[in-house]
């Protein structure tokens, strides 16, 4: 692990147990085992670190993806999988996706959410572009502007249950059910 995975990695630990107003520098370099100012060859302030965290997250989130879903299973079903990882991991790390919105917002990095999710944009644009190719959803949709509308409603679908209301296994699943019914819809998706 490099100096600044440690970095990374000590810094969701400390703003997980500490919060964002009360860690300092001094905690986040402690927990990676580093001197302080090796923290500031990579980032220039303890909210400098967020976009960083969001990086990790999204890699996260595109990984568990890749690894749950097959491309043999038909579209309906792989997008229910994609809908499922997003809850699952929005479930586990709540509190760090909490870290990441409150810790952008309020730095200048917010500029920097575009960059940080095109790597999750561009997969879920190669995802609806191989379904549209299969006739499996409709011709019209635009995939790289609805990339980013499937993923802004799927994870504010999840944060509204996991970061906002609660977390009732029946609240759950008729947030998923109702999620997964307006995608079918917006999608057009035809079951073969």
């Amino acid at each position: 692990m490099s100096k600044e995975e440690k970095i990374i990695q000590a810094a969701i630990e400390v703003f997980r147990e500490k919060g964002i107003e009360k860690t300092k520098v001094s905690d986040i370099v402690k927990a990676a085992g580093i001197a302080q100012g090796t923290f500031y060859l990579y980032f220039p302030s303890r909210l400098s670190v967020m976009p960083a965290i969001a990086k990790v997250m999204v890699e996260k989130i595109i990984a568990a993806i890749n690894d749950g879903i097959s491309k043999q299973e038909p579209f309906a079903k792989q997008l229910e999988k994609v809908v499922d990882i997003v809850f699952s991991l929005t479930e586990e790390y709540r509190d760090v996706f909490a870290l990441i919105y409150a810790g952008i917002t309020q730095t200048e990095h917010m500029k920097e959410w575009e960059n940080i999710y095109a790597p999750y944009y561009e997969w879920m644009n190669h995802f609806l572009y191989e379904a549209q190719q299969q006739g499996t959803i409709r011709a019209s949709l635009d995939t790289t502007r609805s990339s980013k509308l499937i993923i802004g409603l799927v994870e504010s679908a999840a944060e509204q249950i996991y970061l906002y209301d609660d977390s009732e296994e029946e609240t759950i699943r008729h947030q998923k059910l109702e999620l997964l019914d307006f995608l079918h819809h917006a999608l057009d998706l035809r079951h073969a």
